[in-house]
């Protein structure tokens, strides 16, 4: 299973965050444009396309932080589908070794 984050909700109680993997992604697509993917199955915390540091350019894949519920949903409905003509991989993130 991968990395599970904890952050107080404002009523004080801990609200489990899913980290998720969302890879062959078209290099064209932004961090914007990932989160409005995600964003009908839940409210996301934070969306990240990878870049290559040298050249800026897209490495094709990214990381979608949202309530541990909600990802999994997202999760459900996403791995496989078709977006900008690519079959997404979506799936929980392993933590970095």
């Amino acid at each position: 299973m991968g990395p599970t984050f904890r952050r107080p909700s404002a009523a004080g109680q801990k609200e489990t965050t899913l980290n998720i993997f969302v890879g062959n992604l078209p290099f064209s697509t932004d961090g914007a444009q990932l989160e409005e993917l995600f964003s009908p199955h839940g409210a996301v915390s934070s969306a990240t396309v990878i870049t290559d540091r040298e050249t800026g350019r897209s490495r094709g894949f990214g990381f979608v932080e949202m309530d541990d519920d909600a990802g999994r949903v997202a999760i459900e409905a996403l791995n496989g589908a078709d977006f900008g003509g690519r079959p997404l991989t979506v799936n929980e993130a392993r933590p970095r070794n």
